[in-house]
C-alpha cells in the first residue's frame, strides 16, 4: 500500500502530454484569425495574438523589427491603407516542441490600395509560444516571391 501511494502521486503530478494534432490546427487557426482581423480591419483581435517580446524580418526589411508596439503600429497603418485583403496559406507545415512550435507556409494575397489592386505572394516561417494555453506569434520572418 505504502507503494501505491507515492505513485499515485507522481502520476498526478506529471503533465497530460500535448496534442500535436490540436497544437497545429490551433497554430494553423491562429493565422487564419489574423488574417481575418486584417481583412475587418480589427486592429484589437489582431494584435491578441502577438506575444509581447515579438520580433521580425518582414519581406523588404533590411534590419529587425522588434517589439509588440511597432508591428501593431505598422499593421494599424496597413489596415488603413489596404481594403479588401484576402490572404490563403498553402503547404502549411506545423512542428510543436512542447510550448514552442513553428509554421511554414507559402502565402498569396490580393486586395485594394491606393485605388490599386495589388497581389503578392511568399513564403514564411512564424515562431509561436504557448502561453497561459493561448499561442502567441513571437517571431516571423516573411519572403515575397517575385
Amino acid at each position: 500500500m505504502s507503494v501505491l501511494v507515492p505513485l499515485v502521486f507522481v502520476l498526478s503530478t506529471v503533465p497530460a502530454p500535448a496534442n500535436p494534432a490540436s497544437d497545429a490546427e490551433a497554430i494553423k487557426a491562429v493565422l487564419v484569425d489574423m488574417w481575418d482581423a486584417v481583412e475587418k480591419g480589427d486592429i484589437q483581435r489582431y494584435q491578441a495574438h502577438i506575444h509581447p517580446d515579438f520580433s521580425q524580418f518582414g519581406e523588404n526589411d533590411t534590419y529587425l523589427a522588434e517589439g509588440k508596439e511597432l508591428e501593431v503600429a505598422g499593421m494599424a497603418d496597413y489596415m488603413k491603407r489596404a481594403t479588401g485583403v484576402a490572404t490563403k496559406m498553402h503547404q502549411p507545415k506545423v512542428t510543436v516542441k512542447g510550448d514552442v512550435a513553428w509554421i511554414t507556409y507559402y502565402w498569396t494575397d490580393a486586395g485594394m490600395a491606393g485605388g490599386e489592386r495589388f497581389t503578392s505572394r511568399g513564403k514564411s516561417t512564424r515562431i509561436l509560444v504557448k502561453e497561459n494555453g493561448r499561442w502567441l506569434v513571437i517571431h516571423g520572418h516573411y519572403t515575397a516571391v517575385p
